[in-house]
């Protein structure tokens, strides 16, 4: 048992989603930052789809009331078990009755925590995951809440001591391909949006990253009816500012979409934090 003594800015419990329901309106949700999450359950030999705690700006301190296996991935956060430093991107032991404290990640934004066993709170439409577009899930960890650990029966063993991580880039450059709705721009919009920098804005969270700089200007007016929205697709209000959708972006959306992040960058972006600038390539 896991229980929460401080949950940090937003901590949440997160697996790889409700995939395959967008037709009925229910958003996939899970893991932002998708590559890092399963790593953190193959380190402590879960499947990778096993729920875990998604930590926003790190903060956080749990307390375990038996003895387990973990392992943090994704931003970097300083590690304590019991007052004791440890790293990340490696399994730990924590003792029964230890707690575990999170810093502040030196870069990045979303932390994961991985427990062998996994994370078993009820599934809500076959998944663990908060979503804070739809309120399905458990709701946001708060003080006193106490989260079940599975059984480690039938596990693949612990068999490495540290997975080497790519340090997370100060100024990323996302990729893009071209979006579904690029003609209803002007020609030098592609070109502005990779050309100059934006920001992120502090505005933004798990649903998308409102990013601040160049607007991209519409050679179309009119209104768009509603579409489908995957993951990673750029979608352009009428301030022309681009939204980065992440995991709980709604099914559909109105507004064009210019450009779709490669699926390789939706990790970055996952990671961006407020006030960090990126750029894009094609």
């Amino acid at each position: 048992m896991i229980e929460v003594v401080r949950p940090g800015p937003l901590a949440t419990v997160q697996d790889l989603g409700r995939p395959g329901r967008a037709h009925l309106g229910v958003p996939r949700s899970g893991a932002a930052d998708e590559r890092a999450f399963r790593l953190a359950n193959r380190l402590v030999g879960n499947p990778e789809d096993a729920a875990g705690v998604e930590l926003t700006f790190g903060g956080a301190a749990l307390r375990f009331h038996g003895r387990a296996w973990i392992a943090v991935t994704g931003a970097p956060v300083p590690l304590r078990i019991d007052g004791r430093a440890y790293g990340t991107h490696a399994p730990c032991h924590v003792a029964a009755g230890a707690e575990v404290d999170f810093g502040t990640p030196s870069s990045g934004l979303r932390s994961y925590l991985a427990v062998r066993g996994g994370v078993v709170v009820d599934a809500v439409l076959g998944s663990r995951s908060t979503d804070l577009l739809s309120g399905l899930g458990p709701a946001p960890l708060s003080p006193g809440v106490r989260l079940p650990i599975g059984s480690s029966e039938g596990l693949a063993d612990i068999s490495v001591d540290l997975a080497p991580a790519p340090a997370i880039p100060e100024t990323p450059i996302l990729r893009i391909l071209p979006g579904p709705r690029d003609d209803w721009f002007t020609d030098d919009a592609m070109a502005t949006l990779t050309s100059t920098p934006y920001e992120v804005s502090p505005d933004s969270n798990r649903v998308g990253v409102r990013l601040d700089g160049p607007p991209l200007v519409r050679a179309r007016d009119g209104e768009l009816g509603s579409e489908g929205m995957v993951t990673g697709s750029l979608q352009v209000p009428p301030s022309g500012l681009p939204i980065i959708f992440l995991a709980d972006h709604p099914t559909t959306g109105g507004y064009p979409v210019v450009a779709v992040l490669a699926s390789a960058s939706v990790a970055e972006a996952a990671q961006l934090r407020p006030g960090q600038r990126l750029r894009f390539r094609s």
